[in-house]
Formats: structure tokens, sequence, C-alpha cells
């Protein structure tokens, strides 16, 4: 059986959004065939791109052209110029995309950047973001971000909120549950049996053995221990400092790290380009570029779509090993 193309929400079209789906597709093109969700009046127009009346279509139309799964918008898109107007338009580009996604008329979603001021301007959006979003389009209460590259696959436990908190936002429950959404991710979507994860400790030295903090005897240690003894195949608390070096990466498959920078500086600095956000716990496939909207230069044709264009591939792969292929 053939499967379904990929949804691509539109995201914010005052940003850099429309001009990285043409160029996505001028690269993938009948290779990674996916469509469009959203308004036509706001692509630039470098690429041909046709109107299709349902995600069937788009393989046939991919080879040759952007297919556009059309929904009008109330507002133009001025690069750089966000409009509210334009926020009921977003918002319904993303839950269309969930929708097509548990359907199964799409393999996956990938979403363009959004900006979450417009959202809130312009529709009174009341999530923090495109993942507690989905989250609750999805209806699940535990969702697990995580950035992805050939190189590197990693977790932050804890994501954003300031490092004075992380000690008292980390718990055994929180860690628990972000382990056991990790691997049942790393083996339904990315189709590894078995997958080794490494766990960082909070503190320098992992602690050093209380010497530098507690974290690592009190809470980490104890979840990685009760874990393994159901059969969970996990390593640590380890020294974040000798994590992220070629040879310590090549015996885990993803690092579940204790907070934002501690996952994120590692995986930005070895593929800054190509790194994929990943949201697993869901019902359905999600990746996205891990960048923002860029109004400094939304319309200027400087946007670089490598993080696009690997999200769609991820995006591909990902269906293919959940469909068993």
């Amino acid at each position: 059986m053939t499967a379904a193309p990929i949804a691509l929400s539109c995201g914010e079209p005052a940003g850099i959004g429309p001009e990285l789906a043409e160029k996505a597709w001028d690269v993938l093109r009948d290779d990674v065939p996916f469509f469009l969700i959203g308004d036509p009046r706001h692509l630039p127009g470098t690429v041909a791109h046709r109107l299709i009346s349902e995600p069937s279509e788009a393989r046939k139309v991919s080879a040759k052209a952007l297919p556009v799964l059309p929904l009008a918008f109330e507002g133009d898109a001025v690069p750089g110029e966000p409009d509210p107007l334009n926020a009921s338009g977003v918002i319904d580009a993303i839950a269309c995309a969930v929708d097509l996604a548990k359907e199964e008329l799409a393999s996956a979603i990938c979403t363009a950047p959004i900006h979450k001021k417009a959202l809130k301007d312009g529709a009174a959006f009341a999530f923090p973001g495109h993942t507690e979003f989905l989250a609750h389009l999805a209806g699940v209460d535990r969702v697990v971000m995580m950035l992805a590259s050939d190189q590197l696959r990693v977790v932050p436990t804890t994501i954003h909120i300031p490092l004075s908190d992380v000690p008292r936002a980390l718990t055994a429950s929180l860690l628990e549950e972000t382990l056991r959404i990790t691997a049942t991710g790393l083996t339904d979507q990315f189709g590894i049996d078995a997958p080794l994860i490494a766990v960082s400790g909070l503190n320098p030295h992992a602690g050093e053995g209380g010497a530098m903090g507690t974290e690592e005897i009190e809470l980490i240690a104890p979840v990685v221990e009760r874990l393994k003894t159901e059969g969970m195949n996990l390593t640590g608390p380890l020294p974040a400092d000798t994590m992220f070096h070629a040879a310590a990466r090549a015996r885990y498959d993803a690092a579940v790290c204790m907070y934002h920078d501690q996952a994120l500086v590692p995986i930005k600095t070895l593929d800054f380009d190509k790194g994929v956000n990943v949201t697993l716990g869901l019902p359905f496939i999600r990746t996205s570029p891990d960048h923002g909207t860029a109004f400094d230069i939304a319309g200027m044709g400087k946007a670089n779509p490598s993080s696009l264009i690997e999200a769609l591939r991820m995006a591909q792969r990902m269906a293919h090993s959940r469909a068993g292929a």
C-alpha cells in the first residue's frame, strides 16, 4: 500500500514558512510527497504550485508542482509583519493537518513555525505553543520534545523554565514519564528495537558521588534502576560533559537530559541547520524545523530550508517505520 503524503501546515504567513515550503518542494519534489495547508495567496511564487481538493492528489501533483490544499485566510501576508487577522487561519491549518493524520489521509504532519503573539492577539490562542496545542487536539496529557538529526537525538526532561526552577520541577514521575515516552517513540516511530537511552545527571560530574549535589543519588538513579528492572535499556546517570563526543554518541540511541540547554546545546553545535523537532507521545507523527519565523529575513529569499527538508524527510522515514515498511 502506498503511504499517504505528509501534511505541512503553513505556520505564520508573514514569516519564512511560505518561502521554505517552496524551497523544500523544489529539492524534494516527489521523493518526499507532501502538501501545504494554507492560503495560496501567501506563497511567494518562486515555483509552480497546484491546488488540490484532497490529500490523495498530492502524490500525482508533487513531481511538477507544490501541492496546496487551500485554506482561505482573512488577511494578506506582508513579510515580517504578522497580521492578527490571519491567526484563525494558522490555527485552522494545524487542526486540519491533525484531522487528516487521525484519518490516515496524511502519513505524518510537519508544522512550519508559528508566532504565538499574533495567535493570542488575533484568536485568543490559549496554548504556550505548537506542542501543547497538538497534545490538546490529540487528547493526550503528556508529550515529549525530541531534537533529532543524523548525529544525535536528545530529549530535555524539563524545557522552557528558568534554570533556577529546574531542581524543583525535576521529579521522579516526570523523569519516568519522559523515559517511557522516549523509549516507546524510538521503537514505534524510529523502528529501533530495545533502544538504549543514555540518561544525564543534573549536576557537574553527575554529582560526583554527592559532592556536587544529591539529585543523581536520590532521584535520577532510583528511577533508572527501577525502569531497568522492567526491561528498559538505560544507562546513567552520566556526566553530561562526557556524553556527546563521537565515541559516546555511538553507544546510545538517544540521550535524555535534565534541562533545556543540557540537551539542545550539543545537537545545535553538531548539526545546527539540520536539527528536527519531533513530538513523541502523540498518536500521529509530528516533526517541525528547529527554528522560528525569522521575521528579520522573511521575504528576502535568504532563508535556509535545510531544517524543513530534514523534518519532511524524517517524517517520511518515521511513517515508514510505523507502517513496518
